[in-house]
């Protein structure tokens, strides 16, 4: 599958995305910033990274933290998975927040998020009849912490 990637001028000489090895499953984003950026904890910001995404329709984007810097700095992707739908074309940009208890410095070029493209299954939305229950089940309405510790 072909994923089209617009430079903008704010991206030149920036890698395009890409993925580290044969086996990764999301392409590195990185930082399109102009001067370093520093996140106090608590602080989120969203990260440009100087492209433009075209999924095909039937895909979206999957934007998502890289598990190094969520380990060690507490970086991670705010509303991750932050989802880019296939009809989006304006900057992709990264929602990243500080989690960790020290100041995060981002830099230009750094690999800050990762992509993941994945399929789209559409529901069709079916409103049951008023007096209708739903199917039982072993699990009925057991939520929150219901299966197990």
């Amino acid at each position: 599958m072909d994923v089209v990637f617009y430079r903008l001028s704010h991206g030149v000489g920036l890698p395009l995305p890409s993925y580290a090895t044969a086996g990764a499953a999301g392409m590195d984003l990185s930082a399109a910033l102009e001067d370093e950026l520093v996140l106090a904890p608590g602080q989120r910001c969203a990260v440009p990274t100087g492209f433009v995404l075209v999924l095909p329709e039937g895909f979206e984007g999957q934007v998502r933290a890289r598990s190094g810097r969520a380990l060690r700095e507490g970086l991670t992707v705010l509303n991750g998975p932050g989802t880019v739908d296939s009809d989006y074309r304006g900057e992709l940009k990264v929602l990243l927040v500080n989690l960790g208890d020290a100041p995060i410095t981002l830099r230009r070029g750094e690999r800050v998020a990762q992509l993941v493209v994945a399929p789209v299954v559409r529901a069709q939305v079916l409103e049951a009849p008023p007096d209708a229950t739903p199917e039982a089940t072993a699990r009925a309405t057991g939520g929150f912490g219901s299966t197990g510790k």
